[in-house]
């Protein structure tokens, strides 16, 4: 299901053993737009410090009372890395923190949206490394833990690609032949954690409507700026189904806004992921036909 970030602020935040604190901002990968990070005001117990939580934690989301459970502990919260979140994440931050939690794979390590596959919590169901038995599967591990952190420190002053979904609240959004408007809100799903939407406010344009633009349609994002441009005409935005921030957007009105642009949807990719032998069987017959049209 998608749901706006906005609407997502506030939620509480619930460990094993207690309550952590609340969600105040979101760390999204600029790249993939998925949201990496949790921004979390810990409580007084905690002196109110900020903390990350990732999305692997979470389990399932209490909608009715706001509360978003993790599979860890307050202990834990309170002896993990301390990280500036009014700073960039670095790569070497990121690995202490998954090492810490002992998250592995890492997120980053593959070709979905969440290593291999497309969901946060498959990396804990069968995904990692936890509990290995054979002598031969831990030095595999291994192997590859080290090659994973030789690679940080190659990259450690590259850009980490996570930016503050508060921070792009109000962009300016950029068609190929004129402004729009400007960002309102995201979209979530609230199964992969990816960012699916940007709300967008036409009303400096277009009095009273709201639009959906999707991640895959941008052409740049200029973050000095504060400018997102897009590859749409105002045309084609100004003809495009409205978006009711009141009403739930499902898949028939997703389908008819994909239509409408011509652009094909993010649900393929994720058919994709889920059944890669049939994505392989597809690529064989695709390259049988080109050999023996």
């Amino acid at each position: 299901m998608l749901r706006s970030l906005n609407d997502l602020e506030g939620y509480d935040i619930r460990a094993t053993d207690g309550l952590v604190g609340h969600v105040k901002d979101f760390f999204f990968d600029d790249e993939t737009w998925v949201v990496r990070y949790l921004v979390v005001e810990a409580g007084s117990w905690l002196s109110s410090r900020m903390v990350l939580i990732s999305p692997i934690a979470i389990g399932q989301p209490n909608w009715t009372d706001k509360v978003l459970p993790v599979s860890i502990t307050r202990e834990q919260v309170k002896n993990s890395p301390d990280i500036d979140t009014g700073k960039l994440v670095s790569r070497q931050n990121k690995m202490e923190y998954f090492g810490y939690y002992g998250y592995y794979p890492y997120y980053w390590g593959g070709a979905g949206l969440w290593g291999g596959g497309a969901y946060p919590g498959a990396m804990l169901a069968g995904g990692g490394y936890a509990g290995l038995e054979s002598g031969a599967e831990y030095l595999t591990a291994q192997t590859e833990q080290a090659r994973v952190a030789r690679d940080a420190d190659r990259h450690e002053n590259d850009d980490p690609h996570l930016r503050s979904s508060k921070a792009v609240m109000k962009y300016h959004i950029e068609a190929s032949d004129g402004g729009i408007g400007h960002v309102q809100g995201l979209l979530l799903d609230d199964d992969t954690w990816a960012i699916r939407y940007l709300i967008v406010d036409t009303s400096n344009w277009w009095l009273g409507h709201q639009v959906l633009v999707a991640p895959k349609w941008i052409q740049n994002v200029s973050w000095l700026e504060r400018e997102v441009s897009v590859n749409l005409t105002r045309e084609a935005v100004k003809n495009a189904p409205p978006y009711h921030p009141t009403a739930t957007l499902d898949r028939d009105e997703e389908i008819s806004l994909h239509k409408h642009y011509s652009r094909s949807g993010y649900w393929a990719d994720e058919v994709r992921l889920e059944n890669p032998q049939f994505h392989a069987i597809k690529s064989q017959s695709h390259r049988a036909i080109l050999k023996n049209p």
